[in-house]
């Protein structure tokens, strides 16, 4: 299981005040306060270590395939209007819980041209007001067939957002493109012509599930 870098400052700093506290307790200093305490260290040293993870993915390669950006679960879709990089849009929004990967990923391959940065609030991710007034971070995606946009999203106890490519950059379907801290949502907007194939509740695999299709037939 491989782990996002910007995880091993936290997974270092807690082990080592785990296994720091755990020696105290062997020694007998500070009694059962000192194996509470060391065992709190320890629980929250494999917390990180399972939020961090950032694991292997197999990333469908067929021609047209929208990859999912996120992992968690589809809790809207709707016909929106998405004025800053794609126009008229189909939404479709992915809840991340802190048990869910929290590795972003490219839906689809194509070229960097729009990325902003906007603070907020810091409302429940699954709230629909979350899209509008939460921090957020956005990166338009230009392909053959159209403008996306992938939107990070913090929530209530997501308080960082870290965005990893600049305008600019060429990305491949499946590449990292950041992480949420602690629990968040992402939203990604696609072209109205643009086939979806999930729906409201469906679980989704960050890089792996399939969410739409584009009309691959018109680049031919």
């Amino acid at each position: 299981m491989n782990l996002a870098p910007e995880g091993y400052p936290f997974v270092a700093g807690l082990a080592l005040m785990a296994m720091a506290t755990w020696i105290a307790a062997i020694a007998g200093f500070g009694g059962g306060v000192t194996l509470v305490i060391a065992a709190l260290f320890t629980a929250l040293t494999i917390f990180n270590l399972w939020f961090f993870r950032d694991p292997k993915r197999l990333h469908p390669t067929g021609a047209g395939l929208v990859l999912a950006p996120a992992e968690g679960r589809v809790i809207d879709i709707s016909e929106v209007g998405e004025p800053s990089f794609v126009g008229k849009a189909r939404k479709i929004s992915i809840f991340l819980s802190i048990f869910d990967v929290h590795i972003q990923r490219a839906p689809v391959e194509g070229v960097v041209n729009h990325r902003e940065y906007r603070p907020g609030a810091y409302k429940v991710a699954w709230a629909d007001k979350a899209s509008e007034e939460n921090e957020q971070a956005s990166i338009g995606i230009t392909t053959e067939m159209g403008n996306v946009l992938v939107r990070q999203i913090a929530g209530l106890v997501a308080r960082r957002i870290i965005t990893y490519p600049s305008e600019g950059d060429r990305l491949e379907r499946g590449q990292r493109i950041g992480l949420i801290r602690f629990g968040s949502r992402v939203d990604l907007f696609l072209p109205l012509d643009w086939e979806i194939i999930c729906s409201v509740g469906d679980r989704t695999r960050v890089g792996s599930s399939v969410l739409a299709r584009h009309p691959v037939e018109a680049v031919r």
